[in-house]
């Protein structure tokens, strides 16, 4: 069946994550940062995921903002970096994350090719809403859905249910573009066809599904939905 509609995940795929503690340690006064912002970047999003899946599988769901509070506070803390100017910083540089490059002339290709676009992503309403605005992406996306109306972070299959409910669309017709392994596993395991972005050229994850893609960046995303 022909894609109609394609679907991102936000934060790593659309929005660069590491964005804030790099911008933040290149401001004034920031040497100390600097010296280890990739260090703590990576296990700030490290936990941030641990902790939505941790809170997924027990039950004990909270909005995607406190997840990453509290992913960050331990990334300062591992970091040995007691700085509540510097947390409240990076807090604030999170809702205005960089887009990838080629996101931009990407979602206008998918547009000109009268292709719906979309976000499903584990962030609240608010932090997409945010993003998606400071990147200057609101006329190329047809919508932001958040996990924030099932209650539970993926990969529960209700979560990646959003899609057609919105939609309209049977799983066939979705192309699902993630940055991670096991997102873009899950998907597949759903029915989507999957495209992993693996930028950083990671083994492929062992879990049941397997992405059906696998790209460098979103720059092929176009002729991957036309071709499939």
């Amino acid at each position: 069946m022909t894609i109609t509609t394609c679907i991102f995940d936000a934060y790593g795929t659309l929005f660069d994550v590491t964005a804030a503690a790099r911008e933040a340690a290149a401001e004034p006064g920031r040497e100390g940062l600097a010296k280890i912002w990739p260090t703590l970047a990576e296990n700030w999003r490290l936990k941030q995921l641990q902790y939505s899946w941790l809170r997924a599988v027990t039950g004990q769901y909270t909005d995607f903002w406190q997840v990453t509070e509290d992913g960050l506070d331990w990334a300062m803390e591992a970091a040995d970096l007691n700085d509540p100017d510097l947390r409240d910083r990076l807090l604030a540089l999170y809702w205005e994350l960089s887009a990838f490059p080629e996101v931009p002339t990407m979602l206008q290709q998918l547009k000109d090719a009268g292709l719906t676009a979309a976000i499903l992503s584990n962030g609240s309403p608010e932090m997409l809403a945010g993003a998606v605005k400071s990147a200057g992406l609101n006329d190329l996306l047809e919508d932001s859905l958040s996990v924030e109306s099932v209650g539970n972070f993926k990969p529960d299959a209700r979560v990646y249910d959003l899609v057609g409910h919105r939609f309209s669309c049977a799983p066939s017709q979705v192309l699902f573009v993630s940055s991670n392994g096991w997102d873009a596993s899950a998907a597949a395991s759903y029915g989507f066809t999957t495209a992993w972005v693996n930028r950083a050229g990671d083994p492929v994850d062992r879990l049941p599904g397997k992405p059906h893609h696998i790209l460098t960046d979103l720059s092929g995303v176009p002729d991957l939905a036309a071709s499939c």
